[in-house]
């Protein structure tokens, strides 16, 4: 076929309608956004995570990241004791001592995250505030950023969102008169990165950039000609404040599976008038690739029922991978919010029947999970204990963040993370 790429996934057309969506209200299990600091100090690699927290904050942060004994890692906790609690130390003043003691001590550091918590936002502590004044005295050799990563009223996830959208504006800006630009957001595992750059490349569009950068002063230009393509579903505030700087959204579903992959690099490829030819030539191999690697999985995970607790907001891209490439059966697909602009691609790849539950009642839902009898259930830590206490196969969500799970080199990979629970309770069973 000639011409260009047209169509960001073809198969939406053979769908009568997407999905209805009900919200459900009440007590919710969450994990902290904290946790975003570990694959993102892993990611900008000359920046520093300093959470503003207590002695708890510090323990989740060191178990959770499994600090290697080899190397010193680039987060820390300033830690919050009864002294700031009371008011009897002046907690800016204890701050500001910290900050100079880590930066007279790790002279390599060039971007310095302020990170907030629970106790830190329960005793007021400004640290937007905190990080204007100590840049003042640092900068430019250090730039001082701040975001909160408390878990009172968000997801995990939202740690990401909330510390790449403190980077927008440091990001260069491009003249109303520049070339078209296309900016990749969200953070990626290296390899991927590396994959999704050879695979644009091979493609002719060479003017991409990636939010977050490995080295923090490499930051992307962004300008009124500025297309951005999220790699994550849950970056709401960072792509608010990306096209409040004049960016606009490509809308496409996410790099999850051969599918979506396919779909994700269609899109920036119909935004540059790729010839459908040289589009086709260069997606066979890696789509055959990603699709032998899915064949065995399919044939394990055919027919299970899925039940999806709401945690990362990746449920609703999981869903449809893991519905129309693995052919898995969605009982209930939780998520903690839908935003249903960046969703809309998605959602139109979904059975029409399936049941989306926005926000949770924790309670009901496991009345509703327990009930359904799933083969298989994607949750929080905090729920997947019990649940295997009962006798039903889990999956932790927050390894689906961990884990380089997008584009199709890593389709295989992604199966597989459904299929170990299933494999292992096989090999349990007397």
């Amino acid at each position: 076929m000639s011409g260009v790429v047209e169509h960001l996934v073809p198969a939406t057309a053979v769908l009568p309608s997407a999905p209805s969506i009900r919200t459900e209200r009440g007590q919710r299990e969450v994990f902290c956004g904290l946790t975003g600091i570990i694959w993102l100090h892993r990611k900008i690699q000359d920046a520093f995570f300093l959470v503003v927290g207590s002695r708890t904050c510090a323990h989740l942060i060191q178990s959770a990241a499994g600090v290697m004994i080899f190397a010193e890692p680039r987060f820390a906790t300033a830690i919050i004791d009864d002294r700031d609690l009371s008011g009897i130390a002046d907690a800016n003043d204890e701050l500001d001592r910290v900050v100079n003691q880590l930066l007279a001590r790790r002279p390599d550091i060039r971007l310095l995250f302020l990170v907030g918590s629970c106790p830190s936002e329960v005793i007021k502590l400004d640290l937007s505030r905190a990080a204007l004044r100590l840049s003042r005295s640092f900068e430019p050799q250090v730039r001082i950023r701040s975001w909160s990563g408390s878990g009172i009223e968000t997801t995990f996830t939202q740690g990401e969102d909330a510390c790449l959208a403190s980077l927008v504006p440091d990001m260069p800006s491009l003249p109303a008169e520049a070339p078209t630009s296309l900016l990749i957001v969200g953070s990626l595992a290296d390899v991927v990165e590396d994959q999704f750059r050879r695979l644009f490349d091979a493609l002719g569009i060479d003017n991409v950039g990636f939010l977050p950068p490995r080295n923090s002063q490499e930051l992307p230009a962004i300008g009124p000609q500025t297309r951005y393509l999220l790699a994550q579903p849950f970056l709401a505030d960072c792509a608010r404040a990306l096209e409040q700087r004049g960016a606009q959204h490509l809308p496409s579903a996410f790099p999850l599976g051969a599918e979506g992959t396919m779909a994700w690099f269609a899109a920036a490829a119909a935004l540059f008038a790729v010839p459908q030819e040289r589009f086709d030539a260069v997606m066979a191999a890696p789509t055959a690739r990603a699709r032998a690697a899915l064949q065995p999985l399919r044939e394990q995970l055919s027919g299970v029922s899925i039940f999806f607790f709401p945690d990362s907001q990746l449920e609703l891209p999981l869903a449809r991978f893991l519905s129309r490439e693995l052919d898995m059966r969605l009982l209930e697909v939780g998520t903690p919010y839908v935003h249903r602009s960046h969703m809309a691609p998605e959602l139109a790849l979904l059975p029409a029947d399936t049941v989306i539950t926005e926000g949770q009642h924790v309670d009901n839902q496991l009345d509703r999970c327990r009930a359904s009898k799933p083969g298989l259930v994607v949750c929080g830590l905090g729920l997947a204990n019990p649940l295997e206490a009962e006798g039903i196969a889990t999956k932790w969500s927050i390894e689906l963040v961990f884990t380089p799970i997008q584009g199709f080199e890593q389709a295989g990979d992604l199966a597989e993370l459904f299929a170990r629970p299933l494999t292992r309770r096989n090999r349990l069973v007397v």
